[in-house]
């Protein structure tokens, strides 16, 4: 009876008095039928309302609703345990390492293939390999000018040392001793030489004692008797003889200083001075000889960590008949000084002959006469007695209930598991996301189950990732990783781990990134992930790593592309999944924040003032909100497009009139007004959808407003009226506020005008206003499902008084004359 009576003093305020003349005005008929019709229409939506049938509908539905979970929980463990307890569904009983209850012997003669062994035995042989070398013709060169340089050094002391033999009246070993010979050695030989009989003259200052201990010295003596014999022969030239040998000495000297300190400075130990001792002729055979074995050495190829001792060796074989023997010492130190590995790895040729190798590796084949016994009864059986009993169906192949059911159980405590982080991170998952999150799980599966090694996991993490948070995507790839190898044949484990790295690393970072781009970017990441662990654990598990590490470099450089790849799948359906599916990801929000959306636009074009007025209060959304730790980037957007039904009639609301007349005023009618008002609602809804708004978006153009009084009119109406005025007609059709996000946003609205409105107020005093509009909203039981606490209020209130402030701060008085000079 009061809607009916509400709408009969509506549609009476609507038609024209009697003394008003309708013909005047041709459009009063249309004006007439509009405003019935939209008397009508809030008519319904008032019994809608408050149809007791729908109310009792709804409370069904959501009473149904509390038993969705947990068929959802069922489906979730039934379908997983279908798709990953593979192995269980055709379980050969009779299985490898299992032993048999009996003797079984062939009923026939059969030749069976092993692929498993074959595949084994490919796999070790190109891994096994090893690599092909070839020399490195940069390493020859630096090889080549370092052994140059230390030739010339020599070179250089030869010629500070003099020729040699510096005369030829002495023996070669003479003049060898003469010029090395300690000084007190030198001294005694002349001592040897001066005796009363014969008397050296122009000799230096000699001895007086004679009897020195090197005089005894068989060297000393050798040379001692060389040089008597000389005087004897030519007694005039001894003098110059002694003279000639005490600068020889001296050169010698010098030369090897320079020798010590240029060429063989680093040495531990004393230096090797044949290099001085050779003539002139042995020494030109000695460095034709150097560049020979040096180049043989280079052309055979010096590996990486081949053994010093291996080296000298080499060096003595080549040198032996090409430098003289005694130079061959030295000579063999200067060249294994000088050598350095110069093989490297041949990649191509490695790589083909991996492939050759594993192209040569026979299958495995197994064969077996009639009534030979394939397996003894209690023997364990091995593979190659498996591949006979399943090739003679002799496995006992059936479904292994039990071990379905233990599968279950696992699956159902990854599920609980998933639900506990579900709580903990992100509560509040509806039942589309569960089916997402369960339908991007079965793809890893059912990959494997075809046999493809390059599962979905990447984009399984990424995306997860990116939806709900890092904690549900690092959960679903962890229990996928820990389940596959329990229910499915043929996991790989480098393959599974590699894949598993790569999607730990989407999920961790997916969730923290905010634009395309940077996924893009997080795609190639998963990628190098994948490659460096797959080559890693290759390298780890193999016996000679050192040996095939770019052997399977290539099958890492695969792994890191399909990480790629997968990412930009992701990447590709990710837009189609959030429509799908209504998602509101950080990518998507700020995608939709974007001013130069359709719908955006045309707010800033149509309705300036709403546009501006937006602007404002999502300011200070953002600012509390960001203080309460709520989702800053869903208030954001959400109230950019809180007010977008003012677009069905802009100049109905006062921001838009720009000072021009009034609508309302003409209109004259508080009824009518409201609906005007209250329908800016219903019409953002329609135009949210109709621009497929996320339902998270929509949600804050009604909640925005909750079932707030339309108080001018309200008041207006009872002014008008002299029967009591229905107050629910003057009301929001709500819902209130169901987040704190929408609740923030429904503060910052009803703040934003009083706030505009202040010109020279103090910060107390707009703390003062503002703490008084949010309190007549709490007591008005608007928040009462927003989540938002009391002392939340004060904080909120504080905060929009200092956004404020910013909006606001005092700017300096340009005196006129500065102006009109501007």
């Amino acid at each position: 009876m009061a809607l009916l009576k509400t709408f009969k003093r509506t549609y009476r305020s609507s038609k024209p008095k009697p003394d008003q003349e309708i013909v005047s005005s041709p459009k009063a008929p249309e004006r007439h039928q509009s405003i019935y019709k939209l008397v009508l229409k809030h008519l319904r939506n008032l019994l809608v309302e408050t149809n007791p049938c729908q109310t009792q509908a709804l409370n069904c539905r959501r009473s149904k609703s509390g038993k969705r979970p947990k068929v959802a929980l069922v489906m979730a463990v039934i379908s997983l345990t279908s798709a990953m307890g593979h192995r269980f569904y055709n379980q050969p009983k009779l299985d490898v390492d299992t032993l048999a209850p009996v003797t079984i012997v062939a009923p026939r003669d059969a030749t069976v293939a092993d692929p498993k062994t074959t595949e084994v035995k490919q796999k070790a042989a190109r891994r096994g390999l090893i690599p092909v070398l070839m020399v490195d013709p940069n390493v020859n060169h630096q090889i080549y000018q370092e052994l140059q340089q230390k030739i010339q050094q020599i070179n250089q002391s030869r010629r500070i040392a003099g020729q040699f033999p510096f005369t030829s009246v002495l023996s070669t070993a003479t003049q060898i001793y003469l010029r090395s010979c300690s000084e007190s050695e030198w001294q005694a030989i002349l001592a040897g030489l001066n005796n009363p009989n014969e008397k050296i003259e122009n000799v230096n200052e000699l001895p007086a004692n004679a009897s020195s201990p090197e005089v005894n010295s068989p060297q000393v003596q050798q040379v001692i008797n060389e040089l008597k014999a000389y005087r004897r022969i030519n007694p005039e030239g001894l003098a110059t003889l002694i003279n000639t040998i005490s600068q020889v000495r001296v050169r010698y000297a010098q030369a090897i200083a320079n020798l010590s300190s240029k060429l063989l400075s680093e040495a531990e130990d004393s230096p090797n001075l044949s290099f001085l001792e050779l003539t002139e002729a042995d020494w030109r055979k000695t460095q034709a000889g150097i560049s020979q074995a040096l180049e043989r050495i280079l052309t055979q190829g010096i590996a990486p960590g081949l053994p010093l001792v291996l080296k000298q060796q080499a060096v003595r074989v080549q040198v032996k008949n090409l430098v003289p023997e005694t130079a061959q010492p030295v000579v063999t130190q200067l060249i294994v000084g000088a050598l350095k590995p110069n093989l490297i790895e041949d990649a191509e040729q490695t790589k083909l002959q991996a492939e050759q190798a594993a192209q040569q590796v026979k299958p495995e084949i197994v064969e077996i006469r009639k009534g030979e016994i394939i397996v003894k009864g209690g023997q364990q059986i091995t593979q190659r007695e498996f591949v006979l009993l399943d090739h003679f169906k002799l496995s006992r192949r059936e479904v292994n209930w039990w071990g379905l059911v233990g599968c279950g159980v696992l699956v159902s405590g990854g599920v609980l598991v998933f639900c506990w982080v579900e709580r903990r991170f992100h509560a509040g998952l509806r039942q589309r996301d569960h089916v997402l999150i369960l339908l991007l799980a079965l793809s890893v599966p059912l990959l494997v189950s075809l046999g493809v090694n390059y599962s979905s996991l990447p984009a399984v993490g990424l995306l997860v990732g990116s939806f709900y948070g890092s904690a549900l995507g690092l959960t679903t790839v962890g229990l996928l990783t820990l389940g596959l190898p329990i229910g499915m044949e043929n996991i790989l484990w480098d393959h599974l781990l590699a894949n598993a790295a790569g999607a730990m690393v989407g999920s961790l970072m997916a969730g923290r990134l905010r634009s395309r781009e940077e996924l893009a970017l997080l795609g190639i990441g998963i990628g190098l992930t994948e490659g460096i662990v797959y080559l890693t654990l290759n390298l780890l598990l193999s016996a000679a790593a050192g040996s095939i590490w770019l052997a399977v470099l290539q099958e890492a450089a695969i792994y890191s592309l399909t990480g790629v790849a997968w990412s930009v799948v992701a990447l590709g359906i990710s837009p189609y999944l959030e429509q799908l599916f209504d998602l509101v990801t950080p990518v998507r929000l700020a995608e939709l924040a974007n001013p130069n959306r359709p719908l955006l636009k045309r707010l800033a074009e149509e309705a300036p003032g709403t546009f501006q007025h937006t602007l404002f209060v999502a300011t200070l959304a953002e600012a509390a909100a960001k203080a309460l730790d709520c989702n800053v980037e869903l208030v954001r957007t959400g109230t950019l497009y809180h007010d977008i039904g003012k677009l069905h009639d802009p100049q109905g609301f006062i921001e838009n009139q720009m000072g021009g007349p009034n609508k309302h005023d003409q209109i004259n009618d508080p009824y009518f007004s409201a609906a005007i008002i209250k329908k800016h609602v219903t019409e953002g809804l329609v135009m949210a959808r109709r621009y497929r708004l996320p339902k998270a978006i929509q949600a804050f153009i009604p909640e925005h407003q909750g079932t707030m009084q339309i108080a001018y009119f309200y008041h207006q109406a009872k002014q008008q009226e002299k029967e009591p005025v229905d107050e629910s007609f003057f009301r929001y059709a709500g819902p209130i506020p169901q987040s704190r996000e929408t609740g923030v946003v429904m503060l910052a609205d009803s703040c934003e005008a009083a706030l505009r409105s202040l010109k020279d107020a103090t910060y107390e005093e707009a703390l003062v206003m503002v703490n008084k509009i949010l309190k007549a909203r709490w007591q008005d039981n608007q928040l009462v499902d927003s989540g938002l606490t009391r002392p939340e209020m004060s904080q909120i209130a504080e905060i929009f008084v200092q956004v404020w402030q910013q909006f606001h701060h005092k700017r300096i008085a340009y005196p006129k004359a500065a102006l009109n000079n501007g």
